[in-house]
């Protein structure tokens, strides 16, 4: 698409930025995203399988509601954090904080929910206070990712797919009532036999579940293999060899709070495991969040994560249309 179809606006440089990143800052000042973006939402949809990572910067965003309103230019419907893997909380309408993790840590590359029955094809994010330090939340391409991975490993993961086991109820990580939103057994029973995902009641209101997920998907408008799963992620392994050495103690493998396999049950190993690690490093590229600036990404082709940070940092996200495999 020519960009010329974006009036009032220019490209942004941002040195060392991949071909996926394209940023976009106004012309003049004063201009208002969320009226920029009436004018020009149905060309912005078009352009993300193009460039499917998108940064605003120097617009005129009032606050969160604004954000929001934007954000509902490009994408109606906006969705809620269903099947939930991360504490977050509601900050207005379907806007929510991003990933409450504490600053100290890094939050590694994923795809939004690429874990869950469903998924967000895009995802909006709105930075109302940079940190100090820190605080980036860097991207990756999810092709680039994939290509960097050798052809074994690739086969593995295509072919068995990646098995998701969490175990609520023993004091670590999210309980399921806030997973699932519903205090109710038999609606976490209906809503798991509806999306495939097995369920084990244990004793001491504790749940076991297990879901067996794509780890490569092909994009539904470019037909591109992208590297969509969060098997690094769930991995025990992703804790650090201290704590994830100290939870093996405590927790059985099966009792892990969370953990990743193939999606035969067999281990995921360590070198394969590290490959991944490796080529997300090999693709990531971060840049340091400016207030104001609001980033849309196209969710399977784009990877997000956080840097550790120091100081008060607000960062809010919004998501919208939804996906599944079923979905064709």
């Amino acid at each position: 698409m020519d960009l010329r179809v974006l009036s009032d606006v220019s490209q942004r440089a941002l040195p060392g930025a991949p071909p996926c990143l394209l940023a976009l800052g106004p012309e003049r000042e004063g201009v208002d995203l969320v009226e920029w973006g009436r004018a020009h939402g149905e060309a912005l949809r078009h352009l993300l399988a193009q460039r499917p990572a998108m940064l605003f910067r120097g617009f005129r965003v009032p606050g969160v509601e604004a954000f929001e309103r934007f954000a509902e230019c490009i994408q109606p419907s906006l969705s809620e954090y269903q099947e939930r893997s991360t504490p977050r909380t509601e900050v207005s309408g379907k806007v929510y904080t991003s990933t409450e993790y504490p600053a100290n840590e890094t939050i590694p590359q994923h795809n939004e929910m690429s874990y869950a029955s469903a998924w967000p094809m895009k995802l909006f994010f709105h930075c109302v206070q940079p940190s100090l330090e820190g605080g980036a939340t860097p991207i990756a391409d999810s092709r680039a990712v994939l290509e960097c991975l050798s052809p074994e490993v690739r086969e593995r993961f295509t072919r068995n797919r990646v098995m998701y086991v969490r175990n609520y109820g023993t004091g670590v990580d999210l309980p399921w009532q806030k997973v699932f939103q519903t205090e109710d057994r038999a609606q976490v029973d209906a809503y798991c036999e509806r999306v495939g995902m097995q369920v084990e009641w244990l004793g001491g209101n504790r749940l076991r579940t297990r879901s067996v997920r794509p780890a490569v998907m092909k994009h539904p408008l470019t037909g591109e293999d992208v590297w969509f799963n969060q098997a690094h992620l769930f991995h025990v392994s992703n804790l650090g060899p201290k704590v994830s050495a100290a939870m093996r103690m405590v927790f059985k493998e099966e009792d892990l709070p969370r953990n990743s396999l193939y999606g035969d049950g067999t281990p995921i190993s360590d070198a394969d495991l590290e490959e991944v690690r490796e080529a997300f490093l090999k693709t990531t590229f971060a840049f340091p969040w400016q207030a104001g600036d609001v980033m849309l990404l196209d969710n399977m082709l784009v990877t997000h994560g956080r840097t550790p940070f120091a100081g008060a940092r607000r960062v809010v996200v919004a998501m919208g249309e939804m996906r599944s495999e079923r979905d064709r």
